[in-house]
């Protein structure tokens, strides 16, 4: 599974404050009806303090410019928690978004250049059209075109861009989700060329000076179809094993999911067998619903693990913030990780009051999870939002807002 949806393609870092107040309406959280006040809270959830680090982590908020701002109400959404990764994806319709075009990849290099301890995340297709359906036979055709090194300048010029950007340790997913059916990127029908091929691609972007990429072995968790271990390209061209783990299918449990052929527990014994780090660069709910015990479950299984990064897909179905309908997941991700920095408090910031529901309007949809009420201390309806200094800084000051929520559909 990834993100299905158009990759969004924008103008630089600078212009980001003309959207930042539309996006300022996300640091409220999930579930708003229009026109439903919002007020901070004064006793958020106590941040966790049973793991002595952290892990580093994120989100898949959107492509573009608007993705990287709402990161930083994300952040105040989580009491500042810090989100040290960033995740984006070239778009993969033709060879010039897999070189890295002019518009997307600028805001992120940014990003990610504003502080040294940040991490850029990018899904890089194998081929173009990688959503476009094609077929088996010709999806074979294109790994040993692939392979004989038809394609090479591609991903020479991408690596050239991301150098020149001043972001040469970005982490490259690529081709991620290889077992299953779904893209051009697909190993399934060809493996030992597909594995030739993602050798040749990594030999080519690490021929280029100045370069210090990772490359991120991404299958999805269990067979799907085929079994990811046919795919594995070798330790010489694998920096990180990585696993895009969604809660499904129908019915099956957490536990089921870790000791399914080919699940957690799989993934987190093959990187030990090969000496790599694992990720998570796709992770979220999906066919079994508001699903709080995987959400509990999955969060607590990453601080034991601690991959070496982990980004929650967050948008409908899957997600906890951008997504109304997933109101208990979200209080469990929400307090779970309140205030987190790379090493947590060993004592409590913050009273342990749990996240109590506002009511809502008769009209709303669903039940909202909100975060507990306050007595304003500003005007009338307006509560001030915590963007961060690096947001602040281009809107030359705080905002103070009346919250609507626009729930995203995608």
């Amino acid at each position: 599974m990834a993100p299905q949806q158009r990759r969004s393609r924008t103008a630089r870092l600078a212009f980001i404050a003309a959207t930042v107040a539309a996006s300022a309406a996300f640091a409220s959280g999930p579930g708003f009806a229009a026109g439903t006040e919002v007020a901070r809270a004064t006793d958020p959830p106590a941040p966790v303090t049973t793991t002595p680090t952290t892990p580093a982590f994120g989100a898949f908020l959107d492509s573009g410019a608007s993705g990287v701002a709402r990161m930083a109400a994300l952040s105040s959404w989580l009491g500042g928690a810090e989100l040290r990764v960033g995740h984006t994806y070239l778009p993969g319709n033709d060879w010039s978004d897999i070189e890295g075009a002019p518009g997307l990849l600028d805001v992120w290099a940014d990003w990610r250049t504003e502080k040294s301890d940040r991490m850029l995340v990018l899904n890089v297709p194998m081929q173009e059209h990688n959503e476009d359906g094609v077929s088996d036979w010709q999806v074979r055709r294109l790994l040993q075109q692939g392979a004989a090194g038809q394609f090479d300048q591609h991903f020479k010029a991408l690596a050239q861009r991301l150098v020149d950007l001043k972001v040469p340790d970005t982490v490259i997913v690529l081709g991620w989700e290889m077992n299953g059916t779904t893209y051009t990127s697909r190993c399934g029908p060809d493996p030992e060329a597909w594995k030739k091929y993602w050798n040749r691609i990594v030999t080519t972007m690490r021929s280029v000076p100045g370069q210090k990429f990772r490359f991120d072995f991404d299958p999805s968790r269990g067979r799907d179809a085929v079994p990811w271990t046919q795919c594995y390209p070798g330790d010489d061209t694998v920096d990180i094993v990585g696993m895009d783990s969604y809660d499904q299918p129908s019915g099956l449990t957490f536990d089921e999911q870790v000791k399914e052929p080919y699940g957690l527990q799989a993934h987190v014994d093959f990187a030990k067998s090969h000496g790599k780090p694992i990720s998570y660069p796709e992770w979220g709910l999906f066919r079994n619903g508001d699903n709080a015990e995987y959400m509990k479950r999955m969060l607590a299984w990453m601080d034991e693990h601690k991959p070496l990064y982990n980004t929650v897909t967050d948008y409908c179905p899957h997600g906890v913030w951008q997504c109304s309908q997933n109101p208990k997941s979200s209080q469990v991700y929400r307090s779970v990780l309140f205030g987190r920095t790379e090493d947590p408090p060993t004592t409590p910031t913050a009273p342990t009051t749990p996240v109590t529901p506002e009511p809502t309007a008769p009209t709303a949809p669903t039940t909202p999870v909100t975060p507990p009420t306050q007595t304003p201390t500003h005007p009338a309806n307006c509560s001030p939002v915590e963007l961060g200094d690096w947001v602040e800084y281009w809107l030359g000051g705080k905002l103070c807002v009346k919250f609507d929520w626009w729930q995203r559909d995608r």
